[in-house]
Order: C-alpha cells, then structure tokens, then sequence
C-alpha cells in the first residue's frame, strides 16, 4: 500500500523520497515526468485543412492530430507535423520511389499502409490532392469497422 498522497511509479530523475525499509523508491505525483506531446503548428494544420477542403465530402476530424476516415478505417493523418496518407500497394510503391521517402512512422511502429509525405509536398495542395483523392478511393475499398459500444 502506498503512503497517502503519493503516486505508484518510479522515479528515474533526482527528486528521490527516501523510502522507509522494504520499500520501493517512489515518487510525488507532481514529481513523475509528464510525457511532451509535439502538437502539430498552425500553419501545418491550415495547410493540412486546405488539403482536405478539395473534397468536400471529406470530414476532418481529431484535434491534436487531425485525421480522415471513412466506415472506420482512417486513411490520411497529420501526425506532430508530418503528414501519412493511406495508399493501395501499387500506388504506395510508386509514391516511395517518386519522392524517395519512406512509410510513416509514428510512436515507434511503422504504419504499413502509410507513407510518409515529405515536408515540401504539404505546400503543394494541387499535387498532394491526387494522392488525397487516390487514398479515397482506397479506403472506400476497405472492410468497414464495425461501430463501437461506448461504456456507460
């Protein structure tokens, strides 16, 4: 059982409380690092909302990272940044070697179906919307996700 006010973790940082005998070394919960979350900028987000607005039929979603979907099965996303777009394995293949970039990665795996869009293509919406209107096609191509039951 911990001591009142203190939270169940691990410090790895210098802010150590000497635990009595026996005890694990834990920490106040004002002392536990908090993790950083890079928010995307302003200007990737209107880029990424003007990319978006060349299909109206498409709707944004998320806040921190905004993303598309449809029937469940996301198919573009704006991650710290940096932009994925769900691609068939023909047109992914193709779009790897034409701007020698690779699949997107986000939090330490690889998104398969992903690729990463270099950084000089989210200024270039005309460009960037075949590639949009290629993902929605894809994603129409999709197995829909069944809905989800929400706990009450």
């Amino acid at each position: 059982m911990q001591p009142a006010g203190q939270a169940v973790g691990f410090c790895h940082f210098p802010l150590w409380k000497e635990p009595r005998k026996g005890r694990k070394k834990v920490c106040e919960e004002s002392e536990l690092p908090t993790p950083k979350k890079k928010a995307p900028t302003n200007d990737r987000v209107a880029l990424y909302d003007k990319l978006i607005a060349t299909r109206p039929e498409i709707e944004r979603k998320g806040d921190a990272n905004p993303y598309t979907s449809l029937h469940g099965n996301m198919f573009t996303l704006l991650h710290e940044g940096r932009l994925a777009i769900r691609l068939s394995a023909e047109e992914r293949e193709k779009f790897l070697r034409a701007y020698k970039t690779k699949l997107f990665e986000a939090y330490g795996t690889v998104m398969k179906e992903y690729v990463a869009v270099p950084e000089f293509m989210l200024e270039n919406t005309k460009e960037l919307s075949k590639y949009l209107d290629l993902s929605y096609a894809y994603a129409k191509t999709l197995k829909p996700k069944p809905a989800r039951k929400h706990k009450r």
